[in-house]
């Protein structure tokens, strides 16, 4: 994540402290748990290709309970309850509940849809330090994604039932050529809202989305979208206001703005610089570990298709340690191993080497360059 309300507008957000404070040798992962695959809607760029339909092989609350004991005595500081649709897990919030008393925070990733009055307060409750709702464009756009008529509406009304309950919340936009001329409006909601917190997701190439390079925005179109949301963000800051703005999926992002610093002649370039490089760039394989709705582990949400094991036979702190398997040994040391582009960037201590998932959807090749990477060989060498 890169966080321009931090990095841009100097301002102190509640996840700088797993963001830019741990070491990287200390870092251990945040957990992705896909709690169900069933999901009440069927957006078009789903990672987990999720249906309304009962899956088998799901966790059982015991196999649950014994993953969450062993998370949080690994030390793992976060459990993310994604799905699917989490809400539709029965257990999920007797499961929160223990990962809350065994010190993890909770955080929910939900298509907002289902969250009344009532079941708010429940969240609020049971302690969810953060709901991330997906709303991937404005109205007609939205619902065309979602695969539903009104849910753009539920969506929202999901957001102020959880702020009547002061539950933080905020969105959760994927960036696709469908729907990147709603971020104007999109940003214009947040501030009518008043909603703290948005996260502009990059497309990853996985699930539904794995024929969706094509769909992609253009690396000019990137360029001139983060440019706005930089600026609009710093609006808003001068505006006397806090939003809580970030991007998500391409550390392409961090060298854009580091590099737009230093052209500005900012006086922060050269802190920014330093917290980019301890965050580390992309962590997959290495401070972020996802568990689907069977128990399998893989290197992050978006790479089903790579197992390092299940839960149900070994648990997760046993799994994330060993280094026998080539992919997980190659991505916690992976420098050596890029390709193209990647290979040849000065700023790979920001980046490192960006999502290597795209990268063998588009080329075949997981060390290749990431495609969605928008700077040219001259930017990333100078």
């Amino acid at each position: 994540m890169i966080n321009i309300s931090k990095l841009y507008c100097g301002a102190e957000t509640p996840g700088d402290k797993l963001r830019y404070g741990r070491k990287q040798s200390e870092q251990k992962p945040i957990v992705v748990w896909n709690s169900t695959r069933k999901c009440n809607l069927k957006c078009v760029h789903c990672y987990s290709d999720s249906e309304n339909r009962d899956y088998l092989g799901e966790l059982t609350t015991a196999e649950a309970r014994a993953m969450i004991e062993d998370i949080a005595a690994y030390q793992a500081p976060v459990l993310l309850f994604s799905g699917g649709e989490p809400f539709l897990r029965g257990d999920m919030f007797e499961l929160a509940n223990l990962a809350k008393s065994r010190g993890m925070r909770t955080v929910i990733s939900t298509n907002g849809t289902m969250i009344t009055p009532r079941l708010a307060e429940k969240v609020k409750a049971h302690g969810f330090s953060y709901v991330g709702i997906s709303l991937d464009g404005l109205a007609e756009t939205n619902d065309k994604f979602r695969g539903f008529q009104g849910c753009f509406d539920q969506a929202i009304e999901g957001i102020r039932n959880c702020r009547a309950v002061d539950q933080k919340v905020g969105l959760r936009f994927t960036i696709t050529k469908h729907n990147f001329k709603d971020v104007p409006g999109i940003l214009d909601l947040v501030e009518r809202e008043g909603i703290p917190r948005i996260c502009f997701y990059h497309l990853v190439y996985s699930g539904r989305g794995s024929a969706m390079d094509q769909d992609d925005i253009s690396h000019a179109d990137m360029k001139e979208l983060l440019d706005y949301i930089i600026d609009r963000t710093k609006k808003i800051f001068d505006a006397g206001k806090f939003v809580d703005v970030l991007t998500v999926d391409n550390h392409t992002d961090a060298v854009y703005l580091y590099k737009r610093m230093l052209r500005e002649g900012s006086e922060r370039a050269a802190e920014v610089k330093e917290l980019l490089e301890g965050n580390g760039g992309n962590r997959t394989g290495i401070a972020i570990a996802n568990i689907d709705n069977e128990g399998n582990v893989h290197p992050d949400q978006f790479w089903s298709q790579h197992t390092f094991g299940n839960v149900k036979q070994r648990p997760l702190s046993e799994i994330w340690e060993d280094t026998t398997d080539p992919l997980m040994k190659g991505l916690k040391d992976r420098q050596s191993l890029l390709k193209g582009k990647c290979a040849k960037c000065k700023y790979i201590a920001m980046c490192n080497g960006n999502f290597r998932a795209r990268a063998e959807a588009v080329h075949g090749d997981l060390w290749a360059e990431d495609p969605a990477c928008y700077l040219s060989e001259e930017e990333v060498t100078s």
